[in-house]
């Protein structure tokens, strides 16, 4: 069970955006991450629980962000439900999408086991449900995701497989690399992995 911490920043200007403690694991029925978001001072900014099916399709899926949460699932496409601390400003919403997204390196992961892909195969379009801090507000977006390489590199123990994938901002025509290795996200825009207590866990 991998645990760790990444560290979040702005990926156009690099402004610190807080750290992710998380832990997560596969399973007989798929994986599942669990994180807390904390502020650049140090403050409960968050938090991630995410389940996702042996297919990569979410079963479930919370989001926690100062005081609006999300709670979401595959149902019909994806279904939501937003509301704020209160409880009292509840809303549902429905996407034809294939998976949630945001700034959490789970999401990244979960996308990887939704599309299995090769090296070398042509692109795969992707329509994700974007959460993005403080407020959760749902957008919609369509991305083109690679497999550009596999390579193994040698570790103490066992030779370590790290993905390379290209992924294209379809509305904005932004391209950006991201590295991943088994469940957990080495490189991306926005997300430095600063501590890992365990080897990540492979989903062969």
């Amino acid at each position: 069970m991998p645990r760790g911490r990444y560290a979040l920043y702005d990926p156009h200007d690099h402004t610190p955006l807080g750290v992710e403690q998380f832990h997560c694991a596969p399973g007989p029925s798929g994986w599942r991450y669990v994180s807390q978001v904390t502020s650049p001072s140090g403050d409960r900014a968050g938090s991630v629980d995410l389940a996702i099916d042996a297919l990569g399709r979410p079963l479930r899926m919370e989001l926690q962000a100062t005081d609006w949460r999300v709670r979401g699932a595959a149902i019909d496409g994806v279904s939501w439900v937003r509301t704020d601390a209160s409880g009292a400003h509840a809303t549902e919403g429905n996407a034809d999408a294939h998976a949630f997204t945001g700034m959490s390196p789970a999401f990244l992961v979960a996308a990887t086991r939704l599309l299995r892909l090769t090296p070398g195969a042509p692109a795969t379009r992707l329509r994700l449900v974007a959460l993005s801090a403080p407020v959760l507000a749902p957008r919609t977006l369509d991305q083109s995701w690679a497999l550009l390489k596999s390579e193994a590199h040698g570790t103490d123990n066992d030779p370590l497989i790290v993905d390379e994938y290209q992924v294209n901002e379809l509305d904005t025509g932004e391209q950006h690399s991201i590295h991943i290795a088994g469940d957990v996200v080495l490189a991306a825009p926005g997300i430095e992995l600063e501590d890992l207590d365990t080897p990540p866990s492979s989903f062969a």
